[in-house]
């Protein structure tokens, strides 16, 4: 499976501690250039930096033949989703609402933080109300209500 990350996905993942998950979900995750520049970024929590410093040997790094002009996305999320493009991903990892938007008009399949979540809990690699309260107890500014469904979900199935 080919896949490009944004910036969210890796930042939050790192900072619970379940940056494994990439690797074991998908093998070697892409990403551009200005996505590490964002999470090497002094305003990045320590942990963040320190990863994007030693990266692992599955994350592999490049800069998009291409460039998404579009002012209301950021640098990662416009780099992310040229490359996704230029490469014709699988899926592309973003969280942001917009750029999800436009990422999906332009026909690629996202997946988000809560998702990558939500599937590694189906195959048992980790707890899905562990890894929900690590991430609300960061920045991230994911969809509460949603989140209890999917917990109320995985309670069920288990």
């Amino acid at each position: 499976m080919k896949v490009v990350s944004d910036t969210s996905p890796i930042h939050y993942l790192v900072l619970i501690g379940e940056d494994r998950l990439l690797r074991a979900l998908f093998g070697t995750v892409q990403v551009p250039a200005e996505v590490i520049r964002e999470l090497a970024h002094s305003r990045s929590p320590g942990a963040v930096r320190e990863w994007a410093a030693n990266l692992p040997p599955w994350i592999k790094v490049a800069d998009q033949a291409s460039s998404l002009s579009d002012p209301k996305l950021g640098p990662g999320e416009s780099a992310a989703i040229a490359m996704a493009l230029d490469r014709s991903v699988d899926l592309l990892l973003m969280d942001e609402r917009y750029g999800t938007r436009v990422a999906r008009d332009l026909r690629l399949t996202t997946v988000g933080t809560v998702g990558i979540l939500v599937t590694s809990a189906g195959k048992g690699l980790v707890s899905l109300r562990t890894s929900f309260d690590a991430l609300r107890a960061t920045s991230f500014r994911g969809p509460d209500g949603l989140m209890d469904e999917l917990l109320r979900m995985d309670e069920g199935r288990r």
